[in-house]
């Protein structure tokens, strides 16, 4: 069984972490101080060490230092936050092996761990620790050998929703996924588009290959071309070893961009070329490597608005959008709001050892009337929040944020209420919404048709 140390001052998070990693089966210690470390580290070996960047007594990378003085091959993976993500670069170059931005995903804690477990074991006596740069979504290759860009999944449930925008995002999936189009995947943030983007792969014929995550929001602009294509040993400072960019890892698969529009416009025609080609040149090499790759995008910007401003090639936004996708929110998903509720309380359930069976009658009902800008991964944090804190059976209003708790306060300002001053508006809304069906428009409404008719003729709405 692996051996783990967590180092975090955190004691909640610390203890957290400790729980859900010994459910998975690994053996885990924990220390809340630099020094605390080290006595541990004296006394066990420990195949992983997690840590924060920043300690009571001391930082990250000196505690690095003192991992690697009693043993090179117990791996160092560092826990940061955004705004530390340059310390973790810098221990990186001390030799640690990878490191991850919270707050982070159970997955992604995992797949690290595993993929630095894997790394075989080095000489202690001739071995010199090889800094790597980092990659995507706040986690770098290994430091061992030929650094390789790290392939990441997306946990393989997807809830399709039975909602008419479900059912529409959910039919446009199954016609583009078999094909070789690039995607253009649009939506506000938190909707799903990367479970979107690896739904289309899974349902592609490179199902099989890699599917390669990247966000192009979280890569230094210093060393994008790297990531994206890779280099050479010897090619700039700190290229102690070759690099597979993330082109090379998707070979064969796919690769997802997301939050294209953070790309500078320098890499936007780095990109353009290596797609019209499919050839692309590591850093520092004269060699071209040929790929096949098929490239899903994503962004919660107006990339058309983009290229009118001069700020998006425009050349680059057609090669991308051969077939676009529109996720809808959640806002305009309120069928599906209780299944995706459910869906993650069950996700909530096994992650933190409890045995929630589900929601209080008022608890659905401020579901129900809170708008969520955040989308679905604001519904998931607060589902896994309410189960957390729950001491009952049932996730009550007590345990939820106010503002959500505050809804259902707030009287009916959708659709239902009749008595009420934009009366007008919200008939207009509903059959907008509705694509002018009746029918439907008074399912919006919670009226029967003989009311929406006499309530147009009140109202003079014809269509």
């Amino acid at each position: 069984m692996p051996n783990l140390l967590i180092v975090e001052d955190d004691v909640a998070f610390c203890k957290m972490l400790k729980t859900f990693l010994e459910k998975k089966e690994y053996e885990v210690q924990t220390a809340f101080s630099g020094q605390e470390a080290v006595n541990l580290l004296r006394e066990h070996h420990f195949d992983v060490v997690l840590t924060d960047v920043r300690l009571p007594d001391k930082d990250g990378i000196a505690l690095l230092e003192d991992i690697h003085k009693k043993d090179k091959n117990t791996q160092v993976i560092v826990m940061t936050g955004y705004a530390e993500i340059n310390m973790a670069v810098n221990a990186i170059k001390q030799g640690a092996f990878d490191y991850i931005a919270k707050p982070f995903n159970p997955d992604t804690i995992l797949d690290t761990i595993q993929k630095a477990l894997a790394v075989p074991l080095i000489n202690t006596t001739s071995a010199t620790t090889e800094p790597s740069i980092p990659n995507k979504k706040g986690t770098l290759s290994s430091s061992k050998k030929k650094s390789t860009t790290v392939t990441t999944t997306v946990s393989s449930s997807f809830v399709k929703g039975i909602s008419d925008a479900s059912k529409k995002l959910n039919e446009y999936i199954d016609l583009v996924a078999p094909t070789k189009m690039s995607v253009l995947i649009i939506g506000d943030s938190g909707t799903g588009k990367e479970y979107v983007a690896s739904n289309i792969h899974k349902r592609s014929k490179r199902e099989n290959q890699p599917f390669v995550p990247v966000d192009c929001g979280a890569i230094p602009k210093e060393i994008a071309s790297s990531e994206f294509f890779g280099h050479v040993k010897g090619s700039f400072t700190g290229a102690v070893n070759d690099k597979v960019g993330h082109f090379e890892a998707a070979n064969g698969g796919t690769l997802f961009l997301d939050e294209i529009g953070n790309l500078s416009y320098e890499l936007q025609v780095q990109l353009l070329r290596a797609l019209q080609e499919r050839k692309i040149k590591p850093v520092g090499s004269n060699k071209e490597i040929e790929v096949d790759i098929r490239v899903i995008a994503a962004t919660n910007e107006d990339l058309s608005a983009a290229v009118k401003e001069g700020e998006f090639r425009e050349d680059l936004y057609h090669r991308l959008n051969e077939f676009s996708i529109k996720v809808p929110p959640l806002r305009e998903r309120t069928e599906d709001l209780m299944l995706f509720a459910n869906h993650f309380l069950e996700n909530a359930n096994e992650e933190l050892d409890k045995n929630i069976v589900g929601f209080a009658d008022e608890v659905l009902e401020a579901f129900k009337k809170y708008e969520w800008p955040g989308n679905l991964r604001e519904l998931k944090n607060i589902v896994k929040r309410s189960v957390l804190l729950s001491q009952n059976e049932l996730i009550s209003l007590t345990v939820l944020p106010q503002d959500i708790a505050y809804a259902s306060t707030k009287s009916n300002q959708t659709y239902g209420l009749f008595k009420n001053h934009n009366e007008q508006e919200l008939i207009l809304e509903a059959l907008e919404k509705a694509n002018g069906n009746k029918a439907k428009a008074a399912r919006m409404l919670s009226i029967d048709r003989k009311t929406l008719y006499n309530k147009l003729k009140q109202y003079d709405i014809s269509l």
